[in-house]
């Protein structure tokens, strides 16, 4: 009895320890040293669809610059992430506001993505525990639990990953009891560099008021192997570049 218990107990670590490495592979990828890139968010709800048209700028997982093209009355509008911090540039009113906690899960730019997924962009590998729940050729689900300390909004995530390409296929979260909220879709995967991304993402809530709500992000330019000037990891840089 001992024995059996011994070995589903080394089992559990096995493939709790393959879980992690999948993830840490998949967060390799997706993330270089450095990534620029400009992207079309297209959101549609009840009231219609639009397009923000965005530039990018970003540096590990600590640090992004983000700008507004388009549309016309939001140009110029600028966003710096440092850690868990958040600031926003308005050019009309020539303000810069610190985001607070208070409106972390308010709406970003009019899309279903927050303004929390815009700063925590949490590490997957640091922040959770990952759990393999299934494996078959290229294929596997994995299991998502925060760990104890990480300050993350969700209470679990599943993934299916298409482990050939190091990518998510679609991503499902739940809130803290364990109700499913939105799902995140992938597609589109292109090689740039000694990275492959999936070039479109796609998030649809699961509320009931939002049945019609869809955010898609479509990469137009990627860029992971040219250094970005620091300069555009500092408060100043909100302004400066909002032009």
């Amino acid at each position: 009895m001992k024995w059996l218990l011994s070995l589903l107990l080394l089992s559990t670590i096995l493939l709790a320890n393959e879980a992690q490495a999948i993830i840490k592979k998949l967060e390799k990828n997706l993330r270089g040293d450095y990534m620029y890139s400009t992207m079309s968010m297209i959101v549609t709800s009840k009231r219609g669809k639009r397009t923000v048209k965005i530039e990018s700028w970003s540096e590990g997982n600590d640090k992004s610059f983000i700008k507004i093209l388009y549309p016309k009355k939001d140009k110029g509008i600028t966003f710096l992430k440092i850690d868990n911090q958040m600031w926003q540039y308005i050019p009309k009113i020539e303000r810069t506001i610190k985001i607070p906690p208070s409106m972390m899960l308010q709406s970003w730019m009019g899309s279903d993505f927050t303004n929390d997924d815009m700063v925590k962009e949490s590490s997957l590998e640091e922040d959770y525990s990952a759990k393999l729940l299934s494996k078959s050729g290229n294929s596997a689900t994995l299991e998502l639990i925060p760990k104890p300390d990480a300050a993350v909004v969700w209470g679990k995530i599943i993934i299916d990953v298409d482990l050939k390409n190091a990518v998510p296929v679609k991503e499902t979260f739940y809130d803290d009891l364990m109700q499913k909220v939105r799902i995140m879709t992938f597609s589109k995967i292109e090689q740039h560099g000694s990275h492959r991304i999936p070039m479109i993402m796609e998030l649809k809530p699961l509320d009931s008021n939002k049945k019609k709500n869809r955010t898609k992000v479509i990469f137009e330019k990627v860029n992971f192997d040219t250094k970005i000037d620091p300069s555009y990891f500092t408060k100043q840089a909100l302004k400066r570049y909002s032009r």
